[in-house]
């Protein structure tokens, strides 16, 4: 693994940068003949397989996703959270896609990369074969990973594999590539994979650097994605395109890539090392939370790791309020009602949750989190909702007290751990409070990630849990997607199977297998996982999705207060309501505009290469 690795990656990079010191004097004792002891050659690095390694931990840590790695303050950006952190940064909550969201054009990088290629081709001749070829198929497997956030961001884009050397003429053109066409930098991923996914022979099994089912896993993401820009973007009224091909992809192409990436998907579903991560005997909701802690997960496939030394804040971030050890942070995002309404009952109705009758009125439960009963067990292994628990304790999320008044319900709220007349609870020490900072605005909190270890949430110690990049979850969805696509029976059978393991359906719960269905699975077992933004815009539904309108429950964060009825004598008496709210907090509907499919290049970019062509709607 790469853990040890990380730690001394700085050490190796301080050998690596220093700069050989020069002696003006008298040669008289042979010095200036002797080997530099403060450089390390080439020849050096590339025959010690631990240097190489220290290089490849770098460029691991490098891999992009769209918010960074446990990022807090962007993923309210994603469509499923909001904002509850300082009331100073709220500009979240008003978030803009701009003409760059998005955007990533990291061709130093790539350079490094290729840099990294040439140099052990030329300089690595003590190292085995078999080490030679491991080195070589893990950085262009990181390279491959690269373009592909490359292709998904901006369409196409230069295919640079080897250095571009300037040759002193004053003519920079030798230096200037044009975009590849969207559709050949899928392919390159594709060939690149091919290429090298039987060279990882020193890597099997290993979840922190790459290996062969980590590379099928990438051939399995990428080539679903581009067989839907292929399919879907063809079925808009006006296809995004660019004359080059640089953006859009032919829709006969659709078909090659569904198969390329189920193909990957079932090679990964067959090998016994992965299954999905489930306990007998324990709760399915507690299951699949601790699928993303446990480092033993047989279910993770590749994942960004962390340790003493190399921490992250999420849990800092997010643990829920009452939790918290300092003064401020935590609790910055909310997650939405509309995600907790995506997950289903087990019976298979839909997940729109019962706050009311057929006539207005509210339906009042018993227990506090008894509107959540019976539902997705992932639910629970990804929100902290009212009533269930974090770190074996009872979360204390109640929004105030319901009275009875004039004919019907008064609600009432306090300070956060409030007592009511009555000698009970009226708000909560969790909240919710609408426009308060530092606790949920919408009544939920993020279980996913957030360390349960108290000492995950101080610092300077912080969390250390991993973060997943591939999982066999996410296979199983792509399998199902690619198999449906391709119109294959045994497509239902890949979603039953996820929701049977990770959400607690009975087997089969899926007979007829639709779109909408497989979109909405996605939404609930991938749920602040860094898909959802890429997914609506491969299926060319962002800009419906999130239309900017008020009116619309998903382009706009809403959340859900309970109140404890105070109602003596009346059988309701101590039993809950929930009132449905939109945060005063959440300012602006997401609005995703067409020029969103495609995000802008820099114009730094196009004025040192004239051959770059520009994306539509820029």
């Amino acid at each position: 693994g790469l853990g040890d690795v990380y730690k001394r990656q700085y050490i190796i990079f301080a050998l690596l940068l220093a700069v050989a010191t020069s002696f003006v004097s008298c040669d008289e004792d042979g010095w200036l003949q002797r080997d530099p002891k403060d450089r390390i050659t080439d020849e050096q690095l590339w025959n010690d397989p631990n240097m190489i390694l220290g290089l490849l931990a770098n460029y691991y840590d490098r891999m992009p996703q769209l918010a960074g790695v446990f990022n807090t303050g962007t993923n309210t950006e994603f469509d499923d959270a909001m904002w509850s952190g300082h009331v100073d940064q709220n500009w979240h909550n008003d978030i803009n896609y701009a003409d760059d969201y998005g955007r990533y054009w990291d061709y130093g990088y790539i350079r490094d990369i290729n840099l990294s290629l040439e140099n052990m081709e030329k300089f690595s001749v003590k190292l085995n074969e078999t080490q030679k070829k491991q080195f070589n198929a893990e950085f262009r497997f990181i390279r491959a990973y690269v373009y592909f956030e490359l292709v998904k961001r901006m369409g196409g884009v230069p295919l640079i594999t080897t250095q571009l050397i300037y040759n002193g003429s004053g003519d920079p053109s030798s230096l200037q590539n044009p975009r590849a066409k969207e559709s050949e930098v899928y392919d390159f991923i594709y060939n690149e994979i091919q290429d090298i996914k039987d060279n990882f022979t020193q890597t099997e099994g290993s979840r922190t650097r790459a290996n062969k089912i980590t590379a099928l896993a990438l051939q399995s993401r990428a080539m679903l994605y581009a067989g839907s820009i292929a399919k879907y973007n063809s079925q808009m009224s006006a296809p995004i395109s660019t004359a080059g091909g640089e953006v859009g992809i032919p829709a006969s192409m659709a078909v090659g890539y569904y198969e390329k990436s189920l193909e990957a998907s079932k090679a990964i579903i067959a090998n016994e090392n992965y299954e999905l991560y489930d306990i007998a005997g324990s709760p399915k909701g507690e299951n699949f939370y601790k699928l993303f802690m446990d480092k033993s997960c047989k279910e993770i496939i590749f994942a960004k790791d962390f340790m003493t030394g190399k921490v992250h804040g999420f849990t800092y971030d997010n643990v829920v309020r009452s939790f918290r050890v300092d003064i401020e942070g935590s609790s910055i995002l909310s997650p939405s009602l509309s995600l907790v309404e995506s997950y289903d009952y087990l019976d298979g109705s839909k997940g729109t949750l019962r706050d009311k009758d057929a006539e207005g009125n509210y339906i009042a439960y018993d227990k506090i989190d008894g509107i959540f009963a019976n539902k997705d067990a992932r639910l629970y292994g990804t929100v902290v909702y009212p009533g269930s628990a974090f770190r074996s304790s009872p979360v204390q999320i109640q929004a105030g007290v319901a009275t009875w008044e004039d004919g019907g319900y008064k609600l009432k709220v306090g300070d956060l751990a409030s007592v009511y007349s009555d000698g009970e609870t009226l708000t909560g020490a969790d909240g919710p409070r609408d426009n308060d900072q530092y606790v949920s605005n919408t009544g939920f909190y993020i279980r996913k990630y957030v360390s349960e270890n108290p000492q995950d949430g101080v610092r300077p110690s912080l969390a250390s849990n991993w973060y997943p990049w591939f999982r066999l979850g996410e296979i199983y969805l792509n399998a199902a997607e690619a198999a449906f696509e391709l119109e294959k029976p045994e497509a239902k059978d890949y979603i039953n199977k996820v929701r049977e393991v990770h959400g607690g359906f009975p087997a089969n719960s899926i007979q007829t297998l639709t779109n909408d269905i497989i979109r909405n699975e996605r939404r609930v077992e991938l749920a602040f996982e860094d898909h959802r933004y890429f997914d609506l815009k491969r299926w060319r539904i962002a800009d419906k999705v999130w239309d900017g309108l008020d009116s619309n429950p998903v382009a706009v964060v809403h959340g859900l207060y309970p109140y404890r009825i105070s109602r003596p004598g009346h059988p309701d008496n101590g039993k809950f309501i929930y009132e449905r709210v939109r945060p005063t907090r959440f300012k602006k509907a997401r609005f995703f505009r067409m020029a969103n499919y495609y995000s802008s290049i820099d114009q730094a970019v196009i004025n040192n290469n004239p051959k770059i062509v520009k994306n539509p709607f820029h």
